[in-house]
């Protein structure tokens, strides 16, 4: 469905339930003015802090209004405080020429940490792939050393509004080398045939970064499927690579399938997106892939 459908099944949390606070704690003076240089980045940041329009206008916003929002830390072993929340409301109030910003300090376990550090970023409308990706992959991990019974991906999907098969879609995406995960987010290699590309070895996935630098073309859904199947079977070797992206064979197994706008018509509202139509579609196939839906 649309952005606006999808949003809706998010099951919205509260500020002190997502960060486990209560008023009590907050009115006892957990929020402290802490100085810029004493703030680090939370390891493995998944996140990038942009310096664009929006860090603009927060930069202005701060300046006027000062952090409306205080950002969440924890103590740091080696010194100062670790951001749990908040790294880019420090580089606005390092913009705004602040010298410290009000923090909620928390003392939280690593697993804790990175649950709310996901959780407070993910609904972001700028997210790459590859910081999606690295996100879940974070917190499906955390969620798993605590040792949670039930389907963790079930959860996940609960509480972002997200598909339990899309987060596992980018749990797998995050497999992916560096280089090939830049090329998702720059629209070089379509999601599909990169999460194909996830189940390759790390030198599989290298021969095939080379190949798409020599061959400067997109890798079709068909040549995606023919790689994880050559390589879960043992037989992708550098020479089969290079074979199955050569451009001649850029349509290999391509399928052109197409509909008359009129049968779609019959199913759909004008109002919808073609964006929302084939979100629906593919949902639809996903579930009758998983055997939800019977083919009678």
């Amino acid at each position: 469905m649309s952005k606006k459908g999808s949003a809706s099944r998010i099951e919205i949390t509260g500020f002190n339930e997502l960060f486990g606070m209560n008023d009590s704690m907050i009115e006892a003076g957990n929020v402290q003015e802490i100085m810029l240089d004493e703030l680090f980045e939370f390891r493995d940041h998944p996140f990038r802090v942009r310096d664009d329009a929006k860090m603009q206008e927060l930069t202005e916003s701060i300046k006027e209004y000062g952090v409306l929002i205080p950002g969440i830390a924890r103590i740091r072993a080696g010194g100062g405080y670790e951001i749990i929340a908040g790294h880019s409301r420090k580089e606005a109030c390092r913009k705004a020429g602040l010298s410290s910003m009000p923090m909620f300090i928390r003392n939280m376990s690593d697993e804790e940490a990175i649950i709310v550090m996901v959780d407070s970023n993910i609904q972001r409308e700028d997210i790459l792939p590859s910081e999606k990706a690295k996100a879940y992959k974070m917190k499906y991990d955390a969620i798993k050393r605590q040792g949670a019974k039930g389907n963790s991906l079930k959860e996940m999907s609960k509480e972002s509004g997200e598909s339990a098969k899309q987060i596992q879609r980018y749990i797998w995406l995050g497999r992916l080398i560096d280089e090939l995960l830049q090329m998702v987010d720059e629209k070089m290699l379509p999601f599909g045939q990169a999460v194909e590309l996830s189940f390759l070895k790390k030198k599989e996935q290298e021969w095939v970064l080379k190949a798409c630098e020599k061959y400067a073309e997109k890798i079709t859904a068909g040549q995606a499927s023919e790689l994880k199947e050559k390589s879960q079977a043992g037989e992708l070797v550098e020479a089969k690579v290079w074979e199955i992206l050569a451009p001649e064979n850029h349509n290999r197994n391509r399928r052109n399938i197409t509909f008359q706008s009129k049968k779609i018509d019959e199913y759909f509202p004008e109002d919808y997106s073609e964006d929302a139509i084939r979100n629906v579609i593919f949902g639809l196939l996903d579930k009758w892939k998983a055997g939800q839906i019977s083919e009678n």
